[in-house]
């Protein structure tokens, strides 16, 4: 794998996703469910950004970010199987010409929870042959944009989808089956593999020059409910290994041990450049049974937390930055370098989301002294958006977005993450 970039000495700015801010993806399954009622309000022109993305992107240079993490959205460039659209194609060749010329490095995501509703129809990705309608779309756009791009990210989150979709029922498709859950798994896993495999031989034949590629992985701090019950504790084990372990394991090794999916070698051992983590929080774990999902515990509710838990965001999440330092510690082993794709707080007070942004990035910087090899952040998110089953009330923008007009407000907290990034980049 390629040594990291020298011209990158710290990779930082903020991260969004197509759906939740460009708006109208009137062709993928989330556009269909929130229609059928699923979710308390639809996204509908969300940021309205696959218009205003110009604009977008001067904030982001006004605010001095070197990258901006985002996600192409496969419906869009796929509405039908097989009929591409070039419009959408030559929409995003503006996005990143646009970002270029400013100097901002993109970091694309290829999924973001989203497929094209006539993929979802055909059964997704519940059936292992449907993997290459992935890896046609992935071939095409990396055909497309890989002059533009040093940093792709094949899959964002792929256990959340896999969670709310196939096992807990609340994202499209709707599925509440632990059997199903596991195929999707495996077929995730297999489709990184390949994406990976492709995305390399295609810089390597063709444009003949370094690419880094990886998932971004959804990562938190797990407690024990009662610290001296063993049960609680090997909950937490458990659950450590299913959602911070299992797919950077499965990627760097190309082999998945899973009770209820048998043991097999898939192909494209080693398919991590680097490791891309999202981390916002942590939770309190309490054994609840041995049986599927039980075996991971359950999120205590009780209120006897609450001295531990410290702050919460809006949604309830409780914040733990030291939660951070520690999960990078952990990572070390990995001997990777570590970019930080996703870590934001969404609240209606905006001096919460400064305290949020300065003590993460304290411990970000306290693991890089301890040797960690840190190379970017990227907050989530650049702008209030569309968060999926909640709605609009969930504020995590460091820009301000007023949905009735669109209208941009630059909130303190930016500035507040500019300083700091820049503060690590000079090396302070």
């Amino acid at each position: 794998m390629p040594q990291w970039p020298e011209d990158v000495p710290f990779l930082w700015g903020a991260a969004t996703s197509s759906h939740q801010v460009e708006g109208n993806n009137f062709f993928n399954d989330w556009w269909a469910w929130e229609q059928a009622g699923k979710v308390k309000e639809s996204s509908e022109p969300a940021c309205d950004q696959y218009r205003l993305f110009r604009e977008d992107i001067d904030l982001l240079s006004r605010l001095g970010h070197r990258a901006h993490r985002f996600s192409l959205e496969w419906s869009r460039f796929e509405p039908k199987e097989n009929e591409w659209d070039e419009q959408a194609f030559r929409h995003y060749e503006e996005f990143f010409q646009a970002l270029r010329v400013r100097g901002i490095e993109p970091v694309v995501t290829l999924h973001h929870f989203t497929n094209p509703l006539w993929f979802t129809e055909k059964g997704g990705w519940l059936r292992p042959e449907h993997v290459r309608y992935f890896l046609r779309y992935v071939d095409r756009v990396v055909q497309a944009y890989g002059r533009h791009v040093r940093f792709w990210i094949t899959l964002n989150e792929p256990l959340i989808f896999l969670y709310h979709g196939y096992y807990a029922g609340l994202w499209p498709p709707g599925l509440n089956s632990y059997p199903d859950a596991l195929k999707v798994l495996r077929h995730l896993i297999g489709a990184h593999l390949q994406a990976y495999q492709r995305i390399h031989r295609h810089y390597e034949s063709v444009l003949q020059k370094p690419v880094w590629v990886s998932i971004a992985n959804h990562m938190m701090r797990f407690t024990p409910c009662r610290p001296a019950s063993f049960l609680d504790r090997w909950a937490v084990f458990l659950r450590d290994w299913f959602m911070n372990r299992l797919f950077f394991e499965a990627s760097r090794t190309g082999f998945l041990f899973f009770p209820g999916v048998y043991c097999e070698f898939l192909s494209g051992k080693g398919a991590l450049d680097f490791l891309g983590v999202n981390y916002y929080a942590r939770d309190f774990i309490r054994f609840a049974g041995f049986f599927q999902g039980e075996a991971f515990g359950n999120i205590c509710a009780r209120d006897h937390h609450a001295r531990q838990a410290g702050e919460i965001n809006a949604m309830g999440w409780k914040v733990y930055p030291e939660g951070l330092y520690e999960m990078l510690r952990r990572l070390k082993r990995y001997r990777l370098p570590i970019l930080i794709c996703e870590n934001g707080i969404c609240t209606q007070d905006d001096l919460q989301r400064e305290r949020f942004i300065r003590r993460h990035l304290d411990e970000l910087v306290r693991a890089k002294r301890e040797g960690v090899p840190v190379k970017g952040y990227l907050y989530w998110s650049f702008l209030d958006n569309f968060e999926w089953a909640h709605g609009f009330e969930p504020r995590f923008g460091i820009v301000e977005v007023d949905f009735k007009t669109q209208a941009r407000k630059i909130r303190e907290s930016a500035q507040v993450l500019s300083d700091c990034c820049r503060n690590i980049e000079s090396g302070g």
